[in-house]
């Protein structure tokens, strides 16, 4: 007879046996819990079921717009051959909670594959991943706020963390693209707090030019040689456009760690002071410029008569001229040598000996980083001595702030100073050389290189007997620093 009830103290134990129940067993429907939750799914009590851990999904296909939302529990195949792609984490995820991922046709170091973090940490770091390695398997389980995501399974994979670009301050910063610029006019620091990681590039391009050589000063028929250039110095490794790149640019820039780089832009040198007796006076050097391991030397002065003879640097001075002198040689420039070379030598300054060439004799111009200063003809026919032509900059490295050099809005750096002049003004080369002085003026002094592009000081002209003039000093140097930080 089967039992239709049985009170709850009715029983003692071991009392019944499964032979007293109707067919041997107690239904589902009779008791209050008949099934259990696996895997967050119900499974009655008696059934069967299979213990997944991860629920595959069907091939995701990238088209390089659309995010994948990823859902606890579930593996995602990618397939990135077409186009990179990004999937999101959960944004509340649950401790034990996670994400499979698996490279579908083998190509995320072709068109990577970013996860998402939404949210939450990824390794402990607030950083999304980027996968670019092919045939990556990753599992992601998540711990708690602090960690957040974990990798549990790291197959095939090279650098699961995401591209951290070059964090840094100091100067004056501007950008220009994916591309940060820190110019330094004055002396400062370069303080990188963090250095890239993952496939970011980790170095930074540069430029860095020297303070100009100072003009030479003239008396009576004497005319003063210009100041050489400051050192030229820069690399271009981050693919700036070539046709207005300078061709001195070195291929390789300067891998930086997190680090303080103390950065110096050198002064420019003095002008000759202009007291008696003049035709024996010269200025002074500039200074150099230093980052890192890159020092630019400072310009050359500029030569004078007699004893006062030019002097080298990164680009040298203009020789000066004088009455029956020998005739006076520009200096050496890229001194100390470099390669590229930093800078070139100053022009030679001429003698007028004697009639017809008496009074039209010049000075050399100062050397440029893009070119030599000019040399003056001999015998003497007043022709002008322009300073050597600096070299130039893209704007993708410089901007486009201060006067545009020659060629549309790239700028130039770098120019010598004019030689002192008989009759008229001697142009500074491009690039901030001061101009050399006009020996017609009533005031004969040139003018002075262009502050932050390390041009030469002018030279100066002759003027009447026992009345000095002054040579020009030259332009302080810069120093601008480049790098990706996106």
């Amino acid at each position: 007879m089967a039992i239709s009830k049985i009170g709850s103290k009715a029983l003692v134990d071991c009392s019944v046996a499964s032979a007293d129940l109707e067919d041997g067993s107690i239904t589902n429907a009779k008791l209050a819990n008949s099934s259990i939750t696996v895997n967050g799914t119900s499974v009655s009590l008696g059934a069967s079921a299979s213990l997944k851990d991860i629920s595959w999904q069907s091939v995701v296909t990238a088209d390089g717009s659309t995010a994948t939302s990823a859902v606890a529990g579930n593996g995602y195949f990618i397939d990135t051959t077409s186009a990179a792609h990004t999937i999101n984490l959960p944004s509340s995820p649950s401790a034990g909670d996670k994400i499979a991922i698996k490279d579908y046709a083998g190509t995320f170091a072709t068109n990577n594959l970013t996860i998402g973090r939404n949210g939450n940490n990824i390794q402990g770091v607030a950083n999304d991943s980027l996968i670019s390695t092919n045939r990556a398997s990753i599992i992601l389980v998540y711990s708690d706020a602090t960690k957040g995501w974990l990798y549990t399974v790291e197959s095939n994979v090279a650098d699961l963390g995401s591209p951290s670009f070059i964090a840094a301050t100091g100067g004056t910063i501007t950008t220009t693209g994916n591309y940060k610029i820190h110019t330094f006019t004055g002396d400062g620091c370069f303080v990188v707090s963090s250095a890239a990681t993952g496939p970011a590039p980790n170095n930074v391009d540069y430029l860095v030019v020297a303070g100009g050589g100072g003009g030479a000063g003239s008396d009576n028929e004497v005319k003063g040689g210009g100041g050489g250039a400051g050192g030229f110095r820069m690399s271009n490794s981050t693919s700036m456009p070539a046709p207005t790149t300078s061709p001195l640019a070195s291929p390789t820039g300067i891998t930086i760690t997190a680090s303080t780089y103390p950065i110096t832009v050198g002064a420019g040198g003095s002008g000759a002071p202009g007291t008696p007796p003049a035709n024996n006076q010269v200025g002074t050097n500039g200074s150099n410029s230093i980052f890192s391991t890159i020092t630019s030397a400072g310009g050359g002065y500029g030569g004078s008569f007699n004893n006062g003879g030019a002097n080298t640097g990164g680009s040298g001075g203009g020789g000066g001229t004088g009455a029956s002198a020998p005739l006076s040689p520009g200096a050496a420039g890229n001194t100390p040598p470099v390669s590229p070379p930093q800078g070139n030598p100053g022009g030679t300054g001429n003698t007028y000996g004697s009639a017809p060439s008496i009074g039209l004799e010049s000075a050399g111009g100062g050397g440029g980083a893009g070119a030599a200063g000019t040399t003056a003809p001999n015998p003497a026919d007043g022709s002008l001595t322009p300073g050597g032509d600096g070299s130039y900059v893209s704007p993708t490295m410089a901007g486009c702030n201060g006067t545009p050099g020659p060629v549309g809005s790239t700028r130039y750096f770098a120019g010598g100073g004019g030689g002192g002049q008989a009759g008229c003004s001697s142009p500074g080369g491009a690039g901030g050389g001061g101009v050399g002085g006009n020996s017609s003026l009533p005031t004969a002094g040139g003018t002075a290189g262009s502050a932050n592009t390390g041009g030469g000081g002018g030279g100066a002209g002759a003027v009447p007997i026992s009345t000095n003039q002054p040579g020009s000093a030259g332009g302080k140097g810069i120093v601008i620093i480049r790098y990706k930080y996106q």
